[in-house]
């Protein structure tokens, strides 16, 4: 095996494993707020009320009539059990693959002169991981990986009357990569490699512009749009366990960086929201996302002793959408309030192009809260909510260096429970 021919043999396995985190789906509709938990995200666009409108739709932030923090956090219970049929290299199916994970958040509304509203939102807007172990079935492909996501989100809101409000924002976007695999050596006759990408990371930003129209006195819709942004995650590479001769083991072991050029999805998302009595209000929502551009990525690999490989792939993602539907109704004179919700999002992936990394299909959610608004005489106020996400059948047929693991997710949800306080000066 020559060097040139090595290094592009581990590119190949880096880019048919490493790219898949970046699935439809991969954008959290929950962020941990009454409205958004509870209706399952379907309130999202359409709010007008709450602080989190600094980063769901910045235009709703002219609907709020007092400066205003939230402060929320939640957590995300998975449960993702894959059962193989079959296993040519035999090993475990890795039990429970998700693990838990919390995630807290903050946003700041500030009411300005001449109509303005400025607001500041941190937030996880995506997300993911999975860990299956190192004798898993599907080893050859994925062992570990991780991608979480920090946005820090500063936007500013106009209103135009009494009907019309713009916003805009930017988010800047850091992310995180895990990925571990194992690598087959002599068609098994000797125990496996591994290969790890350490902690890629890198800051990207990404605008987004929103849109309310108070149509009738009961009837509000609301448009946002968020750009697409490209992602350069750079970091560290290593190689381990490598059999062979020492000029193999001498070029492995200089191979230290590594390189990945991604794309995130440009969406659309339209909601309405309206007013049925005095303390029902209804909800829907649908989304679009490009998820289809995320074709012919880049990956380099980087060695002290020589030129660097380079690789690309088209790996066939689709576009998604979304749709949702919800209530929040008020119960009594002391502000108290529960909402409900339920969506749908399609999968980013055919059955045969689904990897083992993040297994992402169709998605089936449903929400519910319960919460306390602020008042004049009451400034603070508080929710608990929670979300659960059915992430489909999960269905895996892939060769992964020669090896065929084949099966389906038996349980594959994850559960998010969410708690916020808001305080109105």
């Amino acid at each position: 095996m020559t060097r040139f021919t090595l290094w592009l043999s581990i590119a190949a396995i880096l880019l048919f494993t490493a790219t898949t985190a970046f699935a439809g789906g991969l954008y959290l509709s929950e962020i941990g707020t009454p409205a958004s938990l509870g209706t399952a995200g379907a309130a999202n666009v359409v709010n007008n009320v709450s602080a989190d409108a600094v980063f769901t739709n910045p235009a709703g932030m002219t609907g709020i009539k007092k400066d205003s923090i939230l402060s929320g956090l939640q957590l995300v219970v998975p449960s993702l059990r894959f059962d193989s049929d079959i296993a040519q290299a035999g090993g475990s199916d890795g039990g429970n693959s998700g693990f838990v994970s919390a995630i807290p958040s903050l946003f700041v509304v500030k009411k300005l002169p001449n109509d303005f509203t400025a607001g500041l939102a941190i937030t996880a807007p995506l997300g993911g991981g999975l860990d299956y172990g190192d004798n898993f079935v599907g080893r050859y492909q994925a062992t570990r990986s991780v991608l979480s996501g920090l946005g820090i989100s500063p936007s500013i809101a106009y209103k135009i009357n009494d009907k019309w409000s713009i916003g805009a924002g930017v988010t800047a976007l850091y992310t995180v990569m895990d990925s571990d695999l194992a690598i087959r050596q002599q068609n098994g006759a000797v125990p496996d490699g591994k290969l790890s990408i350490d902690k890629i990371d890198d800051w990207s930003p990404q605008g987004f512009f929103g849109v309310t129209w108070q149509a009738t006195e009961k009837t509000m819709l609301g448009v946002v749009y968020r750009t697409k942004s490209n992602v350069d995650l750079e970091g560290d590479l290593s190689i381990k366990g490598i059999q062979g001769p020492p000029i193999i083991n001498t070029i492995v072991s200089s191979l230290d960086d590594i390189e990945m050029e991604l794309t995130y999805a440009q969406l659309i998302h339209v909601g309405l929201k309206y007013d049925a009595t005095e303390k029902l209000t209804l909800v829907m929502d649908f989304d679009w996302e490009d998820w289809s551009q995320l074709g012919k990525e880049r990956i380099e690999i980087s060695s002290a002793l020589g030129p660097t490989a380079i690789q690309h792939a088209d790996f066939k993602w689709k576009d998604t959408y979304h749709v949702g539907a919800g209530f929040l109704y008020k119960l009594d004179e002391d502000n108290r309030f529960i909402s409900s919700g339920v969506g749908y999002d399609s999968s980013p992936v055919d059955d045969k192009d689904r990897t083992f990394l993040l297994p992402m299909d169709e998605q089936f959610k449903v929400g519910l809260a319960y919460g306390k608004k602020a008042t004049d005489n009451h400034r603070l106020a508080y929710s608990i909510g929670g979300s659960w996400i059915w992430f489909g059948d999960g269905k895996i047929d892939q060769t992964a260096q020669g090896v065929r693991a084949k099966g389906e997710f038996s349980t594959n949800y994850a559960l998010f429970l969410g708690g916020t306080v808001r305080y109105h000066f």
